[in-house]
This record gives structure tokens, sequence and C-alpha cells, in this order.
């Protein structure tokens, strides 16, 4: 499970939004969401640079968590 924080994710279309774009490219993903902590994390085969550039491309600013 790889964490992300994503300040500018506040609602649930920023959800649907991240959710959509990472289920595209992998359908086995699973996102887990915190809108209020504004944190999301992620069970995927993809590696973390994968993931992150992901939800970029879905128009968000994410920064992996250790």
């Amino acid at each position: 499970m790889i964490r992300f924080s994503v300040p500018d994710m506040s609602c649930g279309h920023c959800k649907a939004k991240i959710e959509e774009t990472v289920m595209t490219a992998d359908e086995g993903a699973f996102l887990d969401f915190d809108l209020e902590q504004r944190v999301v994390e992620v069970d995927s085969t993809l590696d973390p640079a994968a993931l992150e550039a992901l939800i970029t491309q879905a128009g968000f600013s994410p920064r992996a968590e250790a």
C-alpha cells in the first residue's frame, strides 16, 4: 500500500477523478481515500512513480509519504 498526500484533493469529484485515472491503468488497484486528511492509499501492481504520475495526470499534486 502506497500512501500519497494530495493537498488539492477536497471532494467526491476529486476522489472520482483520481480513482478513474488509476483504475484505467490498473483495473485491480484498490484505493482508500481520506478526504478530511487529503490522503489516498493505493494498493497496485504499479510502482510509486507511475502512481504519482497518474494522480498528477488527473490534475492533482501528490506527494508520496513514507
